[in-house]
């Protein structure tokens, strides 16, 4: 029979959390877990790609081995590796939803990725040109926008601000030329990115909590923040149990809170799914698109966390590897159960599966066959034109 959890009222929840720190939400039933703990001394390069990855990518690249050659070639040749490209910033930045309307959403994303792609393609040829396309990119945005606005705000925030950080560090931390701006774009991730994502989204489809940490958590980095990467950290420990299912967890998944906290409640924000099994995802029943983003954002931030040396890869492995085969599952075509979504799914997964499936089975050793298998029918892994670029090149077979 269905069960409602005892819940830790939601005064008190709020101000343990405040006075410890933390990020609000805490889950009713949730065991305790260790304290988010920010790194003393932050790891630069540290934003989902370490110096130690960068460096076994550009051998890989020079050494024309496969599938890193194949995988760089296919990001070079792609339009947001140009070096003619010239961005197009704005004050204010208005998405709606599904981008309607579209006041520089797509621009504000597209010159975001491409920063990361062109500060990629300087570590790996070491041509300077790539390095000043990066940084024209990132001061172009940093010397005029102000602010993000409408429906879609902090989503769009998340998947800009998840990318800007990536380029930023490598260019930083790695480019020997000088980047005079540096201080003003780091100013824009505060002023302009950090207080739209920093508190997250309780009551949203998860890929949006989920999306506003991995930006979060970036940022922080790049700042060195201690607060606001612990923050993140703790939010995304609650998000993770609301968002992929374990059998553990009991008859219902666990709540975001924000009065989505009964079996009912639950259920419908399950998208009506009543039958809960290892690795499904809350937005399971919506489409695999929206739950890909979801996946994609969480190794994002268990890689990040793994490079500063905390490593969250241990308490999610179990979710992270089923989510990742359930989904692998059926996006290789298995047949749809009856009590799944009503028999029917949307499929569309995105080039996401890169990262976690090289933590989990290439560095940890799990099995993860059907993982395995869409990962290399994919390979090389492109880019979803919002947050999630090149990660064949850079994390295929990555010891480090």
């Amino acid at each position: 029979m269905l069960h409602t959890r005892r819940r830790v009222p939601l005064a008190l929840a709020t101000t343990v959390a405040a006075l410890l720190g933390a990020a609000l939400v805490i889950l009713p039933g949730a065991p305790s877990r260790p304290a988010a703990a920010a790194p003393a001394v932050f790891a630069h390069p540290g934003v989902l790609v370490s110096r130690a990855q960068l460096d076994f990518v550009r051998d890989r690249v020079n050494a024309n081995a496969q599938p890193w050659r194949q995988a760089y070639d296919q990001m070079t040749a792609s339009r947001y590796a140009s070096l003619s490209r010239v961005a197009k910033p704005r004050a204010v930045v208005e998405c709606g939803s599904y981008s309607n309307p579209n006041y520089g959403c797509t621009d504000e994303r597209e010159d975001a990725i491409a920063a990361y792609t062109t500060a990629l393609a300087w570590y790996i040829t070491r041509d300077s040109r790539y390095a000043q396309q990066a940084i024209r990119l990132m001061d172009a945005w940093s010397a005029v926008i102000t602010d993000h606005t409408n429906s879609n705000a902090p989503l769009q925030t998340a998947w800009a601000g998840s990318t800007w950080p990536r380029a930023a560090e490598i260019i930083k931390h790695t480019y020997p030329g000088g980047w005079p701006n540096a201080g003003r774009f780091a100013t824009m991730l505060r002023n302009v990115y950090l207080p739209e994502v920093i508190n997250g989204n309780t009551t949203s489809n998860g890929n949006w909590d989920l999306s506003m940490m991995e930006a979060v958590i970036g940022i922080a980095v790049h700042l060195e923040d201690r607060t606001a990467y612990d923050r993140a950290v703790s939010r995304f420990r609650n998000r993770m149990r609301a968002y992929f299912y374990l059998s553990t967890d009991g008859a219902v998944p666990y709540g975001p809170g924000g009065g989505i906290d009964t079996p009912s409640e639950i259920i419908g924000y399950w998208q009506g799914q009543s039958t809960f099994v290892d690795g499904l995802s809350q937005e399971t029943c919506r489409d695999f698109t929206h739950t890909g983003y979801g996946i994609s954002a969480a190794t994002h931030i268990a890689e990040t966390s793994r490079i500063q040396g905390q490593d969250l890869y241990p308490e999610f492995t179990d979710r992270l590897r089923h989510a990742l085969g359930f989904h692998a599952k059926y996006q290789l075509g298995a047949a749809v159960p009856s009590w799944l979504c009503g028999g029917g799914l949307h499929l569309g997964l995105g080039p996401i599966t890169e990262v976690g499936f090289n933590a989990l089975n290439f560095r940890l050793g799990i099995g993860m066959t059907n993982t395995q298998t869409l990962t290399l029918n994919q390979r090389p892994a492109g880019t979803n034109n919002l947050f999630t670029a090149w990660e064949t090149l850079t994390h295929a077979a990555n010891p480090n």
